[in-house]
């Protein structure tokens, strides 16, 4: 009996302690997740990268000042400083209004009500309680430089706010307005505001180094977009110049008269199934090539071979039939592919035309195929 509550002791420190990780990990997991949801708030596919940033910026700068302004204003308010923490109180009213507008994807009036209404705020409370609220004038300064392009904005926001700043600095501290703020209260805000500066730079600076790599990243499939529309030219040049030089040669020949018109008009209705027959192969190729654009692109089915090989035949009879080739298919008819199929037809255009030009005129070119593991 004596034995029981030590192995009881050791079963329950086994299973607590999984049960802690799993714990801690679940409770991190959801910290995390509901912080990457605030910070991306309003943040969607179609805003473009550099304004998805700022948006983020803004959240990042906005999501720490709530609690920081809501715990003065409680602060303010049991010392008696009633009016300070009304204007912390309307400091975060407007901080968790900006992350509805954001929301809801007004973003030029939410960084609008922002800068503004936190200029007013901390340009009064700095100059009527000395509190250190002029070093957050800095921080406005900074995030409007970073998420501002309008040159007329940010000018106007720097004089501002650097006047406001210079007069909160050099206005005689002996003057009071009001009982001034403990001096502990200044370090603090001016430590939190210089914490806040950081971050923004810092992030500004995260900014950019996404930017370049996006950038790098696009130049990159561009670059390789280039080299598969030169693939798709080449392509689409090397079909098409067979056979329209086949029916230049033969029109050529009967201007010249070594065509009878009779003999020409017996030819006509082969030169008008040949020319659809181009018409057709043509269309297959510039339908492939354009859903190519944006890069060679495959989308493999199941089809029978056959059909693809009598399409390239048909292709090129004319220059069979000039260079009396012989063609054998040895293709069973039951054969099938999984492949893209306009790419096997362009890949058997290509060996075709080859097999062709490096054939003697009355040789002879031989098709075969047979299905892989037959007896698996």
């Amino acid at each position: 009996m004596g034995k029981t509550p030590g192995k009881s002791a050791r079963i329950r420190s086994i299973f607590a302690g999984p049960m802690l990780h799993a714990v801690k990990r679940f409770v991190y997991q959801g910290l995390e997740n509901c912080w990457d949801h605030v910070v991306k708030l309003g943040v969607h596919p179609a805003l473009p990268f550099i304004e998805a940033r700022r948006t983020m910026l803004m959240n990042l700068l906005a999501l720490p000042t709530i609690p920081f302004t809501l715990f003065f204003c409680i602060l303010n308010a049991c010392e008696g400083r009633y009016l300070l923490a009304i204007l912390n109180f309307f400091n975060t009213g407007t901080t968790v209004a900006v992350l509805f507008m954001h929301k809801y994807r007004m973003y030029l009036g939410a960084r609008l009500v922002l800068l503004v209404v936190s200029v007013l705020i901390y340009s009064f409370s700095g100059l009527y309680f000395h509190n250190g609220a002029e070093y957050f004038l800095l921080n406005i300064l900074i995030v409007s430089i970073l998420v501002y392009d309008n040159k007329w904005v940010i000018g106007i926001l720097s004089v501002v706010v650097t006047a406001a700043f210079l007069l909160i600095v050099f206005m005689p501290q002996s003057w009071y307005l009001a009982p001034p703020v403990p001096s502990e209260r200044v370090r603090a805000n001016v430590a939190v505001s210089l914490t806040f500066l950081i971050s923004a730079l810092y992030f500004f600076k995260r900014i950019q180094t996404d930017y370049q790599l996006e950038i790098e990243k696009q130049r990159q499939v561009l670059q390789s977009m280039n080299k598969d529309k030169e693939k798709l030219f080449s392509i689409v040049a090397h079909d098409i110049r067979s056979p329209l030089a086949t029916l230049e040669s033969l029109l050529d020949m009967y201007l010249k008269g070594q065509y009878s018109r009779e003999d020409m008009g017996e030819a006509a209705a082969v030169l008008h199934e040949k020319v659809a027959q181009l018409g057709g192969t043509l269309d297959n190729m510039l339908r492939w090539s354009t859903r190519s654009m944006k890069g060679i692109q495959t989308r493999p089915q199941d089809f029978l071979l056959a059909p693809v090989l009598t399409e390239v035949l048909n292709f090129f009879e004319l220059i069979i039939q000039q260079k009396q080739i012989t063609v054998e298919v040895r293709v069973p008819v039951n054969t099938s592919l999984y492949a893209d199929r306009d790419q096997v037809s362009v890949i058997l255009r290509n060996l075709f035309s080859n097999a062709l030009k490096f054939s003697y005129p009355g040789g002879k070119v031989a098709i075969t195929a047979s299905p892989r593991g037959r007896n698996m």
